[in-house]
């Protein structure tokens, strides 16, 4: 790193082997997560680097390069966060809203007085903008979730650790990270 920021603790070592890559895409990133659950390893053993605002918060204002935290004990990590989640997370956003506009236009429209198609009406005129509202709110979910990887890109690729428990599961985590194009592919023996 390029900067004086010195941070103001020590990170916890403890002694587990750790596969470390760095990836161009976030396609070849996924291709390399999903191949790396199916052969058995936990999504808690599998990491990336945090977001720029908790590198900050760790690292201070220095510019940082992924290639310069492959191997460093306090690069944060944060979680694998797959594009189907964020659909997910996205529709719920979306649909919560929805309902939560058309609820309240229909409990304030069913009243004894009321038509059916009245209260049809309210709903539909209720729903909507909070549907509206809603559909700007995932959006938004979304494009932080891809700016996070692109800032990881921008900034000499994304971080990928995964933990491993003998030297079986070392040359498998290497092996696959490699075949989904990770450069700079190599274990190192501690992680956090």
């Amino acid at each position: 790193m390029t900067a004086t920021n010195e941070p103001d603790h020590k990170p916890t070592v403890i002694k587990i082997p750790e596969a470390v890559g760095v990836f161009d895409s976030y396609e070849d990133l996924q291709k390399a997560f999903y191949d790396l659950r199916m052969v058995g390893f936990s999504r808690y053993d599998i990491s990336l680097l945090g977001g720029e605002d908790t590198l900050k918060e760790k690292l201070g204002t220095a510019y940082w390069r992924s290639p310069e935290l492959e191997d460093d004990p306090n690069a944060p990590r944060a979680a694998f966060v797959s594009e189907e989640a964020i659909g997910e997370l996205e529709g719920g956003i979306a649909g919560g809203f929805f309902f939560l506009g058309s609820y309240v236009a229909m409990a304030a429209m069913l009243t004894a007085a009321s038509t059916l198609a009245a209260s049809i009406a309210a709903i539909a005129v209720g729903g909507v903008p909070a549907a509206i509202v809603g559909a700007l709110l995932a959006r938004r979910v979304g494009q932080h979730h891809k700016d996070y990887y692109a800032t990881q890109i921008e900034h000499g690729g994304i971080l990928l650790w995964v933990r491993v428990k003998d030297k079986e599961h070392e040359d498998l985590a290497v092996k696959i990270m490699k075949e989904h194009s990770g450069r700079d592919v190599h274990v190192h023996g501690w992680s956090e």
